[in-house]
């Protein structure tokens, strides 16, 4: 049965050419298809790697790491930003979080002059109010815009301090020296907005206590209102503001009964802690990748290879699980075509971060060369199948 599907959409699904494509400068990363990579690059206190598969018909996973000046001013503060941005309903909320977000939070830490909880928690506040207008502005035109919403992980690195911000269920994970053993152990630094936790389904009945059916198990499943697994968002208007949850809306996301508080929440969970000199790395990751790798797995695979390509490495190990998971092989997998490989893995985006010591040590002095740069991915026009796009690269200095 499998094989002949296999065969089925490679038929229907045949892209213009079997060869490869490799797009960009190693400076902008790579392209292979609709996998996307930059290997090896460096951030203000180590190395890094990124590296992105598409899967649906259009990217909704995007992510960016921005290095240097976390400020408008001069004068700092000075670090690093990754961001991972893993989007639902379409992409329009993951593209406009990597056009703001970064931006908004340079602005609030010129404000204070420094980097802080309150500062992420504002940037993130703009954000939402950002899109929120857009979606304002849309609604005579495109109400299903009410309907688009994004998962948000943001790290920040700044005077040897991290910051763990996120909303949904991307995840963050760090890689810690075990001394006297020479383990490197996974922790995991992001708590996590999704219905499936007991957790998460508590706090929503807390929030909610007049409503029996806050979180529903649909298909085996839990979902909120039985529409969507996460509970915290950038976007998702519908489930934050009534008045968006009406016609012209697809009838698929409007709630019978009108509700008079929202249903999602934007406000981020947030992490502070000091690195320390056995912290190794760091890995983003959207959703997609942990569906097949555990957090130890994933760190095991980093420590154990060379620094070069570990992001792309994940992604392929993921990858080659999926396959595996519907008994096919990896090269077959590779040939399915965006929109028709969402049914075998989701958009996968990957940054990441490796810690040096001894430049965490001397952050508060260090200015060095900026850094910003998206995850590349592939948009084709309609009715194309040839790989025609090169990464978004914000450019390097």
């Amino acid at each position: 049965m499998l094989s002949r599907l296999i065969n089925f959409l490679k038929a229907c699904w045949r892209p213009s050419s079997d060869h490869s494509v490799h797009a960009g400068s190693d400076a902008a990363g790579r392209q292979d298809g609709l996998f996307w990579y930059k290997d090896s690059g460096q951030h203000l206190i180590g190395e890094f790697s990124m590296a992105v598969v598409q899967a649906n018909n259009l990217l909704e996973d995007q992510s960016q790491i921005e290095s240097g000046s976390l400020s408008l001013l001069d004068s700092g503060p000075y670090g690093t930003f990754a961001g991972i941005y893993d989007g639902h309903g379409g992409p329009e909320t993951s593209r406009y979080i990597n056009d703001h977000l970064f931006q908004n939070l340079k602005r609030f830490a010129a404000e204070q002059n420094s980097m802080s909880v309150d500062v992420i928690r504002k940037a993130f506040q703009a954000t939402e109010d950002g899109f929120c207008s857009v979606v304002a502005k849309q609604w005579p035109m495109k109400p299903q815009m009410a309907a688009v919403g994004s998962c948000c992980l943001v790290v920040v690195i700044c005077n040897g301090i991290l910051y763990v911000a996120n909303l949904g269920d991307s995840r963050a994970v760090l890689g810690r020296l075990v001394r006297a053993t020479g383990e490197v152990l996974a922790i995991q630094l992001s708590a996590e907005h999704n219905a499936c936790f007991e957790t998460v389904r508590q706090e929503l009945h807390s929030m909610h206590p007049d409503d029996p059916q806050i979180v529903v198990l649909k298909h085996n499943v839990w979902r909120v209102k039985g529409l969507i697994q996460i509970s915290r968002s950038i976007g998702d208007i519908y489930l934050k503001k009534p008045e968006y949850n009406r016609e012209p809306l697809y009838a698929k996301f409007r709630l019978r009964e009108p509700f008079k508080r929202p249903i999602l929440s934007s406000d981020p969970s947030i992490t502070v802690q000091e690195l320390e000199p056995h912290d190794q790395f760091l890995i983003l990751a959207s959703d997609g990748l942990w569906e097949h790798l555990s957090n130890q797995e994933a760190v095991d695979i980093v420590q154990n290879s060379p620094r070069s390509g570990s992001a792309r490495r994940l992604v392929k190990t993921a990858l080659q699980e999926a396959a595996k998971k519907r008994e096919m092989r990896y090269s077959d997998l590779k040939k399915i075509d965006r929109g028709v490989r969402r049914h075998f893995h989701d958009d996968i985006s990957v940054i990441v971060v490796f810690l040096d010591s001894d430049l965490v040590s001397k952050a508060s002095s260090l200015r060095g060369p900026s850094l910003s740069l998206r995850g590349g991915g592939m948009n084709f026009p309609a009715k194309s199948l040839a790989p025609c796009a090169t990464p978004i690269e914000l450019g390097t200095t």
